[in-house]
């Protein structure tokens, strides 16, 4: 019980981060373009990475799973799960799993994409539908 209280407070401190730090790239740099959203998954993805090796078995900083999990899983997650995707990748790139490596990438990349649209258009669909009816 008590990881996943630590999981939900680090999620809530990441997405309170996510929504500040975006919003502040955001306001400064424009909101053509979604600088805001990109500098959150880079940031995101450095954060996770180098937490994940200082906190490794042979890493410079000792943290039990209960403070991985707030950081990793909590933190991050709720920062960015680009984050997660990241150091998925990268660790089957280190592992020499090359293909893998690639194909997470793309899969993530085209799977995520087509996802998206397709929320986005069974939506507008239904709405299109439900507009007709009234």
């Amino acid at each position: 019980m008590l990881n996943y209280i630590l999981i939900g407070l680090g999620g809530a401190a990441g997405s309170i981060t996510r929504f500040w730090a975006s919003g502040l790239i955001a306001n400064r740099f424009g909101k053509t373009f979604p600088w805001g959203t990109l500098f959150v998954n880079v940031t995101g993805s450095f954060i996770i990475s180098a937490f994940a090796t200082l906190t490794a078995p042979h890493g410079l900083w000792l943290v039990g799973v209960y403070g991985r999990n707030l950081f990793m899983t909590g933190f991050c997650g709720g920062y960015t799960t680009v984050s997660s995707f990241s150091l998925q990748t990268l660790n089957l790139a280190q592992d020499e799993e090359w293909l893998y490596a690639f194909n997470n990438a793309v899969f993530n990349l085209l799977l995520c994409l087509a996802a998206a649209w397709a929320g986005h258009s069974l939506v507008l669909k239904s709405s299109s539908v439900a507009a007709k009816g009234h």
